[in-house]
């Protein structure tokens, strides 16, 4: 562990870490807790979010009313979502109040109220969010980019369809519950002013019994990445492309990160200059690492009008292919000044933190510092970047698109 990050594990697996921000009057704390939508039965699509939303209505000795009102009264800025692995659970309040806010959530993770008579609210909640995403072809596309990409479980959407949101019931999600909110495997991340044997002690009290519960390890299958087109009455078409990159744990990671950011990293990029300036094919276009524990691709998107969109994904390939002929020191130099802007910002958030050193833990089993990143950082330039760029080229991509008709894909394209 680094120095400036501290750490505990309870006899149940909880892991606690915590990095002092001394500076700043707020605590902030993610929890990431091993009930993602890998978990989902098949014939359960959404199943992970469904519960992540019911643990909300009502916990401990509060109701659904109370429990908000105590949040708020204690100024807790909070956020939920359920990712491939987990689902997360964050706040940021005062840091006087950092123990009464985790308090509330040892109560919301451990003792929900899980009510029926919020199941058909919450059931409506998540279609709107369905109906939502059919609605935004852009969203649309980045699901089913990663759907169609990644090996099964890793690649469903949170979201689930709509047949299986309809058919689940209260018994399946309090199942789903026992089964998967359970203290092996949790990660709690806090940063910010605290007191860390305070911290350590309340924490033990407030889930040091918790149950250790069982992780069974997820086998994927072994179907290859598929194309797709789906059609949507439009005049644009949203266009996706996918190829393999490494995962974050990778010690290449940052050079990989590098390249796309020479791609996709501002006005000046490669791609909003070459697509979007230089030639006008589309209005919004950018490239993304993404990583799972163990695996890792690059996803691009481009929106498009459906009369340039075959040339825009022809202009966009030839991009990708191009970057594996180098890139130049003035685009990492570029890069570098950006990302050191972000890291200093990241240094004054300590919600950013707290996410940051929970993510760290899952992926690496370690927390790297911001010194530690900035060092990596210092040391990109164009003969790393180029060498992980012979060793791992832009290829094997799948394109997916969303619009009123498919495209015709390049040779060796699928």
């Amino acid at each position: 562990m680094n120095a400036n990050t501290l750490s505990h594990e309870f006899p149940n697996g909880l892991v606690l870490l915590a990095e002092p921000m001394d500076w700043l009057q707020s605590a902030a704390f993610t929890f990431l807790t091993p009930a993602g939508c890998v978990h989902d039965p098949s014939d359960r699509g959404g199943l992970a979010e469904f519960a992540c939303e019911m643990t909300l209505r009502g916990a401990g000795s509060r109701d659904n009313r109370r429990l908000v009102l105590d949040l708020d009264n204690l100024g807790v800025e909070r956020s939920e979502s359920v990712s491939d692995a987990h689902a997360c659970f964050g706040g940021v309040t005062l840091a006087e109040n950092l123990f009464p806010a985790l308090a509330v959530y040892a109560d919301i993770l451990r003792r929900p109220h899980l009510p029926v008579e919020h199941l058909e609210m919450v059931r409506q909640i998540m279609l709107q969010e369905i109906q939502a995403v059919e609605d935004e072809p852009a969203q649309k596309l980045s699901l089913e980019l990663r759907r169609r990409y990644y090996p099964s479980p890793w690649g469903r959407p949170s979201q689930g369809d709509r047949e299986s949101v309809e058919s689940t019931s209260i018994d399946d999600i309090r199942a789903f519950f026992e089964a998967r909110y359970h203290a092996g495997g949790t990660i709690l991340g806090v940063a910010g002013r605290f007191d860390w044997e305070r911290l350590k002690e309340n924490v033990g009290i407030l889930l040091g019994d918790w149950g250790p519960g069982h992780n069974a390890p997820i086998e994927p299958t072994e179907t290859a990445p598929t194309a797709s087109h789906v059609n949507h009455a439009s005049q644009q078409t949203q266009i996706g492309i996918a190829y393999p990159s490494v995962p974050y744990r990778d010690d290449r990671y940052f050079e990989a990160w590098g390249a796309v950011g020479v791609l996709s990293g501002g006005m000046s990029a490669r791609l909003f200059t070459e697509v979007r300036e230089r030639r006008g094919l589309c209005y919004s276009i950018h490239a993304a690492c993404h990583s799972l524990r163990d695996m890792g691709a690059v996803f691009c998107q481009a929106a498009t009008s459906a009369d340039r969109a075959q040339e825009t994904l022809e202009v966009t390939l030839g991009e990708l292919v191009r970057l594996a002929q180098g890139v130049e020191q003035h685009e990492i130099d570029r890069l570098k000044a950006r990302i050191k802007s972000a890291l200093i910002m990241q240094q004054e958030s300590s919600a950013a933190r707290s996410s940051t050193v929970a993510r760290d833990w899952y992926h690496l089993g370690r927390v790297r510092t911001l010194d530690e990143v900035s060092e990596r950082v210092d040391k990109l330039d164009c003969r790393s970047i180029n060498a992980y760029l012979e060793a791992c080229p832009p290829r094997d991509f799948i394109v997916v698109t969303v619009g009123p008709q498919p495209l015709e894909m390049p040779h060796g394209v699928s």
